[in-house]
This record gives C-alpha cells, structure tokens and sequence, in this order.
C-alpha cells in the first residue's frame, strides 16, 4: 500500500444525499465541503465521483464549472451508495513494487486507455459492517465496489477480514500505524488475535511493522480510527494530535499515543520525527446524538492530493496554527484550509469520505 503523498491517479469520493446524516441545512453546507474539496483536487488529478443518477451529476457538474473548476478530470460513476464513507467501505489500492528497470520496460508498454492500468495496480476489498454493526442501513454500502464496472478492470481480492480504510495509515514503506482500540475490538474480527491481524495486514498490504497506538479521540463512533489521531506525513515523520487541557478527557488518550511514538520505531529500525498538532476546542451536539455529545473534530483527518492537501477546519483559534504546520509539511502543495463544522456533524470529516488510487509504477498514464 503506498503512502498517501504518493502520485495519484485519482482520488475517489462519494456524493452526500443522506439526510438522517446530515439533516436540514446541513446537507446543502456539506455539498459545498465536497465542491470546494473536490475544486482543490481536480487541477492534479482525476476525480471519480459516485452519484446516485444522471440528474445529479449534471447539477454537480454545473455547480463546478460555474466555480471555473477542471471539469475534464472529473468522472462520474452511477451508484447506489448509503452515504459517504467510501475511506471505510472503498478499495484499498496496492501496487506492485518493480525496479527502475523493469519501471523502464512497462512505461513503453502502457495503453493509451488510462482506465486500464495493468497487473501493477490491485485493490483489496476488506469487510465493511459500519463499525462495529453501529448501523445496518449503513452497513449496505459493503456492498458498493462490486458493482462498480470501473474496478473490474483491477486485479482485485475479496478478504474475508472487517477492516475500514480509516482504521490504518502507513508510510508506504512497510510500516503501518493503527489502534488496539479499534483493530483488537471484537466488535470486528472476534476470531481473530492480534497475531492473526498482524499477518493479514503484512500478507495483503504489504507492511513489515504495525505500530499499535492505544485509544482515539472522544467522540469517535469508529472506535479510535487512526486518521483522527496520528497520520505519516513523510517517510519517519508523524503528526501526530495533542491536547494540552488537562480537564479533557483526550489529554490522557493522545498523551499516552505520543508516548508510544516516542519509543516506537519503523519497518528499518529508524525512530520517528514527531510534529504536533493541537486539537480544536471541542464541538458538541444535542442529546441524542450518536457521538454522546461530542463530534470528533480532528486537524489530522485531512487528505494528501498531487496537487493539494485538503485540511478540515472547525472555526476555532487553533485554526490557524494547523494551516502553519500543514505549509511547513507540505510547502510544494496548495493547502487548501475548508470549513468542516457541517461535515463533521456526521462523525467523520475529510479524510473518511476520500480514498486514493495510486498511479502506476512508471507513472501516471497519459
């Protein structure tokens, strides 16, 4: 599995229509987050777009052109999704690792067609059952990716093993980073050890070493994803969440995931480079709500385009300081900072509802 900064072919998102989601208002706020998202990302990469019919494909292709967006990069696929997810319930894109020699050979072999990317690039379909059997409505979008004719032209494996995209993150070169919290629950694979757990993500996607952080951020009804809380920016370099208030009860939880970072080491031996982030003061709900209060409002759930680094923002102080980290990350890359208080609302933000397909070993296809 290749680390996210690597080029892309394209990135994969899926239109918001569900309205238990995002009810009233917020659903039309949320199409805005996806129309400014997906205006950063289609200067450098194509956008394949799951719409539910031709109708809204045409409004959506309306609304970007009068933003004077790259409409060539976008492609539209009809599907019947049940929301947004498609981190959790998409494809897991892998390559396969080839020398600069045999890079050499397969460039000039390469077809015109871009949608047909040879053997070199592969998907894994893990098992979706929204978190834990959280919600069976939701629970129907395992059900996405084999409809889906674009996929077909991938070499692909069905793994009978409950795992989201968001639970894991890795720095493409073996190591993975993940939470006991969410992996180890037996809400997901209870069958399985940890031991067994280690072997299927080393055999499937290629990594040689998980890093096992502890618990997640309040609020999160993934149990502990990843993406919410430490993410590989570069090869040994984490960012990785902290909260200085001591009265909240993240302080402890990302306090002790920094301890482990500390001690932890990657796939060669090499200890990491840590860069904090901090956390944007809490963003609370009604009663009633499934994040019991609190919505899981993260900086480090943002996505690395070829092009730009898509970054969630929750109209807070701390705001501006992660726009300064991300720049300093990523000075070659557009940042492109967007209001996410709607899109966080249905407890996820912009790295749950993107997915990357990597661009083929010698390059991006014409």
């Amino acid at each position: 599995m290749p680390a996210e900064w690597a080029l892309h072919e394209a990135t994969w998102l899926t239109w918001p229509t569900n309205r238990i989601t995002w009810p009233g208002k917020r659903l039309k706020e949320v199409e805005d987050i996806y129309l400014q998202m997906m205006g950063a990302l289609l200067p450098g990469e194509r956008v394949h777009l799951l719409v539910p019919d031709g109708k809204t494909g045409r409004r959506i292709l309306t609304a970007l052109e009068s933003r004077k967006a790259v409409t060539r990069n976008l492609v539209l696929h009809r599907a019947k999704t049940v929301d947004t997810w498609i981190r959790d319930y998409g494809p897991i894109f892998v390559k396969k690792v080839v020398s600069s020699q045999q890079s050499v050979v397969r460039k000039k072999m390469l077809t015109p067609d871009h949608r047909l990317l040879s053997t070199d690039i592969a998907f894994c379909k893990f098992q979706f059952n929204a978190w834990g059997g959280k919600y069976a409505d939701l629970a129907r979008d395992n059900g996405v990716v084999p409809k889906l004719e674009y996929l077909k032209n991938f070499r692909s494996w069905n793994i009978p093993m409950v795992l989201e995209g968001g639970s894991i993150d890795t720095d493409g070169r073996g190591t993975c980073l993940t939470t006991e919290q969410c992996l180890l629950n037996p809400n997901r694979n209870p069958k399985l050890s940890r031991k067994d757990i280690e072997a299927r993500l080393k055999k499937y996607l290629g990594f040689r070493k998980i890093v096992w952080l502890k618990e997640g951020i309040e609020g999160d009804d993934t149990d502990g994803h990843v993406d919410d809380i430490t993410r590989f920016v570069a090869s040994r370099t984490v960012l990785t969440a902290v909260e200085p208030d001591h009265s909240e009860k993240n302080h402890e939880y990302l306090k002790e995931n920094l301890h482990i970072l500390k001690s932890e080491r990657d796939a060669d031996g090499k200890k990491f480079k840590i860069v904090e982030i901090p956390m944007p003061a809490p963003l609370r709900v009604k009663e009633g709500h499934s994040a019991s209060g609190r919505l899981p409002a993260s900086y480090a759930n943002f996505y690395i385009g070829n092009a730009a680094v898509l970054l969630p923002l929750y109209n807070h102080s701390n705001d501006r300081h992660a726009v300064r980290i991300l720049k300093d990350l990523f000075p070659k890359k557009k940042i492109a900072a967007i209001q996410c208080s709607s899109l966080v609302f249905g407890l996820g933000s912009i790295h749950c509802v993107t997915q990357q397909q990597p661009a083929c070993p010698a390059g991006r296809p014409a």
